[in-house]
């Protein structure tokens, strides 16, 4: 069950990674279009929607790099953190529902649990 921990810890750290690799495209994007299109509204308005995209998702992808780091080291915190964030990826679907289910089906388990309280 160890093996589990691992794997639900890389994916954490996988899935968070994903979000802030797409969120820096979509940030370069933004303002490539905005440098392109050579108005000086537009060019402010698609700076702004850029920088928000990239605090949003710096907001929601770092507790997930906490994490899974947190997970590599047994520590408990890490644990009842990566249940919360299972269950708020549960609702993006596809792959963060699948994410989310092995999440929570790994760490609920009665040898995992014991493994998180002996650290």
């Amino acid at each position: 069950m160890q093996k589990h921990i691992n794997v639900v810890a890389t994916l954490q750290i996988a899935y968070s990674i994903l979000g802030l690799i797409l969120a820096s495209v979509f940030f370069v994007l933004f303002h490539v279009i905005g440098d392109f299109v050579n108005e000086h509204d537009a060019e402010f308005v698609l700076s702004i929607i850029a920088n928000v995209v990239m605090v949003f998702a710096a907001i929601v992808c770092l507790p997930g790099l906490l994490a899974g780091i947190g997970l590599l080291k047994r520590k408990e915190w890490a644990r009842i953190l990566t249940l919360v964030l299972s269950v708020l990826n549960l609702f993006s679907f596809p792959i963060g529902t699948s994410i989310g289910v092995y999440s929570i089906w790994a760490l609920i388990q009665a040898e995992n649990v014991e493994a998180f309280k002996q650290k």
